[in-house]
């Protein structure tokens, strides 16, 4: 175990690090996938690798991190494109990122190591003129301009930039002087804005925007209106750690720290999981529509906490349960004896034939004439079963309701998994409220009409079919915490638990949805019809219920979902939870 406690503390040291490099002690921090540029006051970073031989790489995202929040000052935004929004980006990330390297020379490494990483995750990308390859491109040429150690990948995404904007000496001779102007953000801004013209991603704009001392700049619209930023993140703030020693503090050795697991690589951490497009959501392409999918995420509940605040919110739920936990356990066993009785085998007796039955031999000694008994085994015909539960994250769910959900998913799925059958538990929400990048491309592109929806989504997975449950329960408090509950898009959240369910072997498949009522995204309804996620929800459910081999079943809670749902019940108070969830879970293995 001891290298476990070493990468605790190494993600701990990390936070601390990115703190005291930034000089900003009320930065928030979670565990997760980084965004490009950083959210404003909030670090993300990634669980630390399981090989000693990616620490430099995972550094690296820390790194880039911690400089952003010292050199980049929020200014008022310049209006652009998409293309050029993402390339001035870019140009800004890689002007800290130099900055940073020459400040603190021990960085360097670690910052090449993540761009060599990046670009062998961005070359995997099938459109290599997409604009996510493209806009980093532009940050490698810079960095190449500024003779910076790269890869043979990154070297092929700069061909790949300079052969699209057939980058020429005039854009060589800018980029001179973006170098020699890299301690200063204003004048910066101003050249990059050059090089977008250059490159004929912009038109000629006026200085009006430009002449702004940035530190008394209003604040940017990149400002996201994320309560997730409230993530609590005391136990850092008042451990400054000198940088220099940061990385040098906890003594780890490298044998003991490589570890294979199957279900985890950096590969995995730093890549961005996209929502997936499926056949029940495409389905509904004339009615039903999603702006982007490119901000969407799919997340692990174990990258939403620090393994303090799992800790901390695992016995916040343990809390929850103490009060039912006698009626739970009493009806618990009874569902456990009910599902064992049904996979167990029957005996057939009296037979002419088989395996002699030993309890039926005195007969034959009381009466030689009597014929032996013969028994035969006999399986019961209890289908192979999965079973999903689908969880709202929405804000609505907040408090008691959220409390009532995460109580029902301990049940059930502990109640299963002691009966052999296996259980996956997944939640749904947004990532933003009102709309997050999806919208703000929208707004960059014109505000066409009916748009579509216009919220990054984010699907949970607490705990997939496969994993054990001892390992995955730890987390399940994560639906507790604070600034996670936000907006939900239903309909597209039942279509992702409903490709998993299809995709798995077992014969049976059953979907537990467990919600609050109708959905809900503001930034969506507001640029479509009032009826468009409402619509799409039903259409979804429509097709489950009658072209599907997935039972489906809804938990209401609080709320009665029966205007949706065939199969339905709702849950009012705490008291009544076991009792309804179990009968209901006993009437679903009868058939």
């Amino acid at each position: 175990m001891g290298w476990n406690k070493n990468r605790e503390k190494l993600h701990e040291a990390a936070f601390s690090s990115v703190k005291a490099i930034s000089k900003n002690k009320k930065l928030t921090s979670s565990t997760g996938l980084s965004q490009r540029p950083p959210i404003e006051k909030n670090i993300v970073i990634p669980s630390v690798p399981r090989s000693s031989n990616d620490l430099n790489k995972w550094r690296g995202e820390s790194d880039y991190q911690a400089f952003w929040h010292l050199y980049h000052k929020t200014r008022k935004e310049i209006p652009l494109t998409l293309p050029a929004r993402m390339i001035f980006n870019e140009l800004e990330i890689s002007r800290v990122e130099l900055i940073g390297s020459s400040e603190y020379i021990g960085s360097k490494k670690n910052i090449s190591e993540y761009l060599n990483q990046k670009s062998l995750s961005i070359l995997s990308i099938d459109d290599k003129k997409s604009f996510n390859v493209l806009a980093y491109g532009a940050n490698l040429w810079l960095k190449k301009q500024a003779k910076y150690k790269l890869s043979k990948e990154s070297l092929e995404i700069i061909e790949i930039f300079e052969e699209k904007y057939d980058v020429n000496s005039s854009l060589n001779h800018l980029s001179k002087k973006l170098i020699d102007n890299i301690d200063d953000q204003n004048k910066f801004e101003k050249l990059s804005v050059q090089f977008l013209q250059k490159l004929n991603l912009v038109d000629d704009m006026s200085d009006e925007d430009e002449n702004i001392d940035p530190d008394n700049a209003p604040e940017s619209n990149e400002k996201f209106e994320d309560n997730e930023m409230e993530i609590s993140s005391e136990s850092h703030d008042d451990n400054q750690v000198d940088y220099k020693d940061s990385q040098a503090e906890i003594d780890i050795d490298s044998e003991d720290f490589v570890e294979k697991i199957d279900d985890t690589s950096i590969q995995e951490e730093i890549e961005v999981s996209t929502y997936p497009q499926n056949e029940y959501a495409n389905k509904q392409k004339k009615d039903y529509s999603i702006y982007t999918t490119n901000f969407d995420e799919i997340i692990e509940a174990k990258d939403l906490v620090t393994s303090d605040e799992s800790i901390r919110l695992r016995n916040q739920l343990d809390n929850l349960i103490k009060p039912h936990i006698a009626t739970i356990g009493k009806l618990a066993n009874r569902l456990q004896r009910f599902l064992l009785a049904k996979q167990n085998t029957n005996w057939n007796y009296n037979l002419e034939e088989g395996i002699l039955d030993n309890a039926r031999l005195h007969r034959v000694i009381a009466n030689p004439g009597y014929p032996l008994s013969f028994k035969e085994e006999t399986e019961n015909n209890f289908k192979d079963t999965v079973v999903s539960l689908l969880i709202d994250n929405s804000g609505s769910m907040r408090g008691r309701s959220i409390s009532l959900a995460a109580i029902c998913a301990d049940i059930i799925g502990s109640t299963l998994e002691r009966c052999q059958v296996k259980t996956e538990i997944l939640g749904f929400t947004t990532k933003h409220w009102k709309g997050g990048d999806s919208k703000k491309l929208w707004i960059i592109n014109g505000n066409s009409s009916n748009p579509g929806r216009l919220n990054d989504i984010r699907h949970i997975i607490y705990k997939s079919a496969d994993s054990s449950w001892r390992r995955s329960r730890k987390f399940f408090g994560a639906m507790l915490r604070e600034g996670l509950l936000k907006e939900n898009v239903d309909g597209e959240a039942l279509a992702w638990s409903h490709e998993r369910l299809i995709k798995r072997p077992e014969e049976r498949k059953i979907l537990i949805v467990i919600s609050d009522g109708a959905p809900v995204d503001d930034s969506t309804l507001s640029a479509n019809r009032e009826d468009f996620l409402d619509n799409h929800l039903k259409d979804i459910i429509s097709k489950i219920e009658n072209d599907s081999p997935v039972e489906i079943q809804a938990i209401g809670i609080g709320h009665d979902v029966t205007k949706y749902y065939k199969n339905a019940l709702t849950i009012n108070r705490a008291e009544e939870l076991g009792e309804v969830l179990l009968d209901e879970l006993t009437k679903l293995f009868k058939d």
